[in-house]
Formats: C-alpha cells, sequence, structure tokens
C-alpha cells in the first residue's frame, strides 16, 4: 500500500465519484480505479461498494479512510519537517474563510500577515461553513475562519472576535432616523436574506425568526442574494432592508450615501467569528501566531477577545 493509494481512497470518499476524484488527484479514472482495486486486493477488503452509478463506502471502508487520512495528514507533517525544519511558522497554511468574512477581513490580514509572518505564506479560499468544515477534516486545508456555532468535535478553536449586526434600511425608509430597531419590527418588512448554505442567513433568523414565518404566511415580500454586496445593493435601490455585520458596513459616514445603518435595541446582537483547525495539526503555534495576526488586522466595529 502506497501513500498514492490513500489519497485515492479519500478523494473518492469525499467526491462520492470516480471520475470528479480522478481529476481532483489529475489522474485518469483507469488509473485510480486500478490503484483502488489493487488496493482491495491486498488487503482482502472491500472499501467501495460499486452498483451502477451508485457508490457506497462499506463500514470497514469508513474505517480504513479514516485511518488514512491520518496517514496522509502525519505524511505533511514529515515533509513540512524536512522542508523548513524545526520553525513552525516557516511554510505556507491553506486557510479557508466564511463567505461573509472574506471580503472585509482578508485584505487587512493578508498585509498584516506578511509583516507578521513573512515565512508563512497564506493559501486562501472562500466557501460555506458545512464546505470548509469537511475540507479541514479531509486535510485539505489546515484552518478555517468561521461564526460559530458549528460542529467542533475534532477541533480546536481560538475566539477572535465579537461583531455586532446591523439593519441597513435605504435612504428615505420611514426608520432611516431611529436610533434602535427592535427585533420583532423586521417581520413587517421586505428583509433581504442570504441565500440557503449561508450560515449568516441562520444567525439572521436565529435573532428574528418571525421574519421567515411572515414571508410565508403573511405574503410580505422575499427576496434573497448571494452575497453581502449583491444584498446591499438591493437595498440600496430599494428593494427592502436587510442584517449586515459590523465589519462588513461601509460608507456610514457618507452623508449622500444611499443605505443608512442602525442598531438592533439592546441587547444588541452579535456573531462570534472564531480560528479552527483539527486537534491533530502538529503546528499548533502557527495558529495561535495566525490568530494573533487577525487580531493585529485592525478590523473596525469589532471587540477583540
Amino acid at each position: 500500500m502506497t501513500l498514492t493509494e490513500f489519497r485515492y481512497i479519500v478523494a473518492v470518499a469525499r467526491e462520492r465519484h470516480f471520475g470528479r476524484a480522478a481529476e481532483a488527484c489529475f489522474v485518469s479514472q483507469p488509473t485510480l480505479s486500478v490503484a483502488i482495486k489493487k488496493l482491495e486486493d491486498e488487503l482482502n477488503v472491500q472499501i467501495f461498494e460499486r452498483s451502477g452509478a451508485e457508490l457506497a463506502i462499506t463500514p470497514l471502508g469508513q474505517d480504513i479512510i479514516h485511518q488514512a487520512q491520518k496517514v496522509l495528514e502525519e505524511a505533511q507533517v514529515i515533509k513540512h519537517l524536512a522542508q523548513h525544519g524545526q520553525d513552525p511558522l516557516s511554510g505556507p497554511v491553506r486557510l479557508g474563510t466564511i463567505y461573509t468574512i472574506a471580503p472585509y477581513l482578508l485584505p487587512k490580514l493578508i498585509a498584516r500577515s506578511r509583516q507578521d509572518l513573512p515565512n508563512m505564506p497564506l493559501y486562501l479560499q472562500e466557501n460555506f461553513t458545512v464546505r470548509l468544515l469537511e475540507l479541514l477534516k479531509q486535510g485539505d486545508i489546515e484552518a478555517a475562519i468561521l461564526a460559530d456555532p458549528f460542529p467542533q468535535s475534532g477541533l480546536d478553536v481560538i475566539p477572535l472576535y465579537d461583531e455586532s449586526l446591523m439593519v441597513a434600511v435605504p435612504v428615505g425608509h420611514p426608520w432611516e432616523h431611529l436610533d434602535a430597531i427592535q427585533h420583532a419590527d423586521l417581520q413587517s418588512q421586505t428583509t433581504l436574506l442570504l441565500g440557503q448554505g449561508h450560515c449568516f442567513r441562520d444567525q439572521v433568523l436565529d435573532i428574528c425568526p418571525d421574519v421567515q414565518r411572515a414571508q410565508r404566511d403573511d405574503g410580505v415580500s422575499a427576496f434573497e442574494g448571494s452575497s453581502l454586496e449583491t444584498i446591499r445593493q438591493m437595498v440600496a435601490g430599494g428593494i427592502g432592508i436587510s442584517v449586515f455585520p459590523s465589519t462588513s458596513i461601509i460608507d456610514q459616514a457618507n452623508p449622500n450615501g444611499l443605505i443608512k445603518y442602525i442598531p438592533f435595541a439592546k441587547p444588541t446582537p452579535k456573531r462570534r467569528v472564531v480560528l479552527a483547525w483539527r486537534k491533530s495539526y502538529a503546528r499548533t503555534s502557527a495558529m495561535h501566531a495566525l490568530a494573533e495576526a487577525i487580531k493585529s488586522a485592525g478590523l473596525s466595529g469589532v471587540e477583540y477577545l
């Protein structure tokens, strides 16, 4: 058995498809299939059950894939030690970030990390929380910047900051001169939400559960956007109101702006942003250094922890 064969079975388990797994591993499908069959024959077990287009992992296959992932992680540690000696702050870190944090944090973080961690380049990607957790557990990224809550089994977490949520209304809206807005008042408005899969959508609905009920039962118009920036433009166009995290609020002081941002009445809803990584990841000090770089990035409107 080889590391290459382990990479193949982990890829098939992740993609649930031999063709896509082969593409992800940059090999042909026959090459991948032959290697996996060779491993199954060597171990005298069936890892995958194949039935036409259907692909399932056997119970024993699940255990083998789990161990294969651990072996691949340890192999990465050995490779890192060989390349960078004993310095955990030397060598790249693959960092994932959710969509509602990345545009506002990453530009500042990149500048800060280049200054504070010049030998630890960041390889960045954006995705949904669910997908980033999968990538973490599979070893495809080393760390992720996420918003609580999320399943934390097998992960170490450092809290980074809390940020308040605010209501965005178009100029000319009856609420634009209010000092604060009650949570329950949102149910009477056309409230723009992010689409399914965005954890920030779920956080807004946790704060204002009546919003979705009003849209369903009372005929209040419902619109969804794929990003906070899409929703911002929809608010500016007078289509409705929305809720934004404080780090995403721009142009607030511009008297000619098209949007007014108004705080919620106390207790002010907040979201907590954290850095998460696998407990088995060896470069713990690199994660702590990355957390410090994030806290030194100079985000406005947050309470660092």
